[in-house]
């Protein structure tokens, strides 16, 4: 049975934070196909979070300088593989179209999309209704394989090279960051994939942690969200630090493994934390599809904090264009400035809560 089959595809072609969320799948798949060789189909910016997983012997790039290769040229990139199994967790038609046509044998995929006909494997789950955590959803596609996921541990798991660890050790030095000192992260953008907390409110709760004993608060975000990250930064005070781009994502993943307490909205970066066994506290709407449930950091050391008394069906919610709404204006400064009070004054992480 080890041996049905020996070339497995997962294709993921969206963010990373979803990436991260599929990593796992090969794990399982290892242990049920031992001399089996996993690829992963994903846009290039994710490849150097893919590089680290051990059990990824293959990565196949959906994009090229960040535009989508041509569709035949990506069927003859399959074809070339000679896959005997494609696994879509993110299924979209243009890929399962692909690999039909590239002629791979067992298609896995949701039993609902109007061209599931493409699928010989179909699993009748609609994830829209958040019912499981996106990891668990993909977990549930394995069982299409006859593969087990009992006993065995689900969470993402990132390494931290030894070279992405001197250069974030640099980093810190030259923004006058000790060994000796704590840093919170804080990251505020989200890439609008949710509803954010107010970047007012990431800088009142930053300008309250950085006075406590050996505190360096770092405010993180891309090129693009310079503007919110000073905003953030400016707020917070004088002590509080930024850090607009400057890493790669191995780095990041030093970083953030190097901070006591990293706390954001849901984003890529909350799940680089969480992977790399950082408590994390995450700010999640409310509305089912968006919300915790589905998207929340996958470990134990996390608080997650939403919207309390507010209709998970949310017109302004899923109407507003800049991310922000009435209801994640209502998750106060207090609330997650005591939530970070209890990870960074335990001698232990406090465990998964729910507020």
């Amino acid at each position: 049975m080890e041996n049905q089959y020996q070339r497995i595809l997962i294709v993921r072609t969206d963010r990373i934070g979803d990436v991260i969320l599929t990593l796992p799948m090969a794990r399982i798949l290892k242990r049920k196909f031992p001399s089996a060789r996993i690829s992963m189909l994903i846009q290039q910016y994710t490849s150097e979070i893919v590089k680290l997983d051990p059990n990824i012997d293959r990565i196949l790039c959906y994009d090229k300088d960040q535009k989508i290769i041509p569709f035949f040229d990506l069927v003859q990139l399959l074809r070339n593989e000679q896959f005997d199994v494609v696994l879509h967790t993110h299924a979209r038609f243009r890929l399962v179209l692909a690999t039909w046509l590239a002629g791979i044998r067992v298609r896995v995929g949701s039993g609902y999309r109007w061209y599931s006909f493409l699928f010989n494997r179909k699993l009748f789950e609609h994830r829209k209704y958040a019912a499981f955590h996106e990891l668990e959803y993909n977990m549930h596609l394995l069982r299409m394989l006859d593969c087990p996921t009992d006993d065995i541990n689900l969470q993402p798991m990132l390494p931290v090279t030894p070279e992405a660890e001197r250069s974030v050790g640099t980093l810190l030095n030259v923004k006058g960051i000790s060994p000796d000192d704590r840093i919170v992260i804080l990251h505020p953008g989200s890439g609008r994939s949710a509803r954010d907390w107010k970047p007012e409110y990431f800088g009142e709760l930053a300008g309250r942690l950085s006075p406590m004993a050996r505190m360096k608060v770092l405010v993180t975000g891309m090129p693009q969200e310079r503007t919110l990250v000073e905003k953030v930064v400016n707020i917070g005070g004088k002590d509080v630090i930024p850090l607009i781009g400057g890493t790669t994502l191995r780095e990041y993943c030093a970083l953030a493994r190097s901070a006591a307490l990293f706390i954001s909205n849901s984003t890529g970066p909350i799940h680089i934390a969480a992977a790399v066994g950082t408590p994390v506290i995450g700010l999640y709407p409310q509305i089912p599809v968006m919300g915790a449930t589905r998207w929340g950091p996958y470990t134990q050391k996390k608080t997650i904090i939403s919207p309390q008394g507010k209709p998970l069906n949310c017109k302004q919610c899923r109407r507003k264009n800049n991310n922000e709404c009435e209801c994640m204006d209502s998750i106060s400064v207090d609330e997650v400035y005591n939530a970070s009070l209890k990870f960074l004054t335990d001698d232990k992480p406090s465990m998964s809560v729910s507020i």
